[in-house]
């Protein structure tokens, strides 16, 4: 695997934004599919204008893409490889670590 400068900066870019729980709720809630900036905001428990701008930095980071119904802008996961991503890291999280706490390993 290539681990120039080339790829490890963007990716850390990339963890590091879905790093911060308010971008993250806002991703999760687009796993079912495309949601208006109101219907995201609600779910993550978050003002429209803060999810507003965290959606314009996960669109600039091509984790998620508008879709434009209309004058209605809709948010969804930008293809599969982001699906995969997430889905596979909430399995993970929730593997049994085989520890007498029951709890995840980190």
């Amino acid at each position: 695997m290539d681990l120039s400068a080339d790829v490890v900066e963007p990716l850390a870019e990339t963890f590091h934004l879905l790093g911060e729980a308010n971008r993250l709720r806002l991703v999760l809630a687009c796993l079912e599919g495309s949601e208006n900036v109101h219907t995201l905001a609600e779910r993550a428990g978050i003002s429209a204008s803060l999810a507003s701008h965290h959606l314009r930095l996960l669109r600039a980071s091509r984790i998620l893409r508008p879709e434009r119904r209309g004058r209605e802008v809709r948010y969804a996961l930008a293809d599969e490889h982001v699906r995969a991503l997430v889905e596979n890291m909430v399995v993970h999280l929730g593997e049994d670590t085989g520890d007498d706490t029951g709890r995840p390993a980190r």
